[in-house]
């Protein structure tokens, strides 16, 4: 399977931390990943580039196994659709994370349409799964495709607001919250600690 997600987002559990569909949540790690691994900004307050030349390549293959999965080898041709199709996907995030839901909801139906994203149930380990790809599709069209739907999922849910943008100085990286009472600002402990560092020193001055 070059992409995938299914149906459902997620649930509230009894201790109120969100349960996210194991398959959607495959998908929004890797597309998560691939925002913070391909598009330039900053990240734990230091000036990140995007990958370039054969580096594109590698990257993508790293995205696209954050879930766990076995890492795809990645020509030069997928390399750059999902380059740009990451681009893209960091857009929706920061729209989404400043609370402009109808920007980010023409995002993810941009992406929806221009990766060709459809509803397909695929049998794999004697089961069957709703993917949005179909069985021929190549990687990159199939990892895009699958990265809408999942977003797309995301959005029409009651969960939109769980994609973030980090709040640290100088960081940019983005996430999906997963916390209780949808609390999270960082993208990682380590700007969590960079920001109650500076607040310490600012105190104790």
């Amino acid at each position: 399977m070059v992409g995938h997600a299914t149906a459902s987002l997620g649930f509230e559990g009894v201790t109120g931390q969100v349960k996210f569909d194991s398959h959607v949540l495959s998908v929004l790690t890797t597309a998560v990943d691939a925002v913070n691994r391909l598009t330039a900004g900053y990240a734990l307050g230091q000036p990140v580039d995007a990958p370039t030349g054969e580096g594109k390549a590698a990257a993508v293959a790293e995205a696209l196994s954050a879930d766990g999965r076995p890492r795809p080898r990645v020509s030069a041709a997928d390399a750059e659709v999902l380059v740009g199709v990451a681009v893209r996907m960091r857009e929706i995030f920061e729209a989404t994370h400043a609370g402009d839901l109808d920007q980010a909801a023409a995002g993810v139906n941009a992406l929806l349409i221009d990766t060709s994203a459809r509803p397909q149930l695929d049998k794999a380990d004697g089961r069957w799964n709703l993917h949005f790809h179909g069985p021929d599709t190549t990687l990159a069209k199939g990892w895009a495709a699958g990265w809408a739907a999942g977003l797309a999922i995301a959005m029409g849910s009651d969960l939109a607001g769980r994609l973030g943008v980090c709040a640290a100085p100088y960081c940019d990286r983005v996430f999906v919250d997963e916390s209780k009472n949808s609390r999270r600002r960082f993208c990682s402990p380590q700007c969590q600690s960079r920001v109650k560092a500076a607040a310490h020193r600012a105190r104790a001055r």
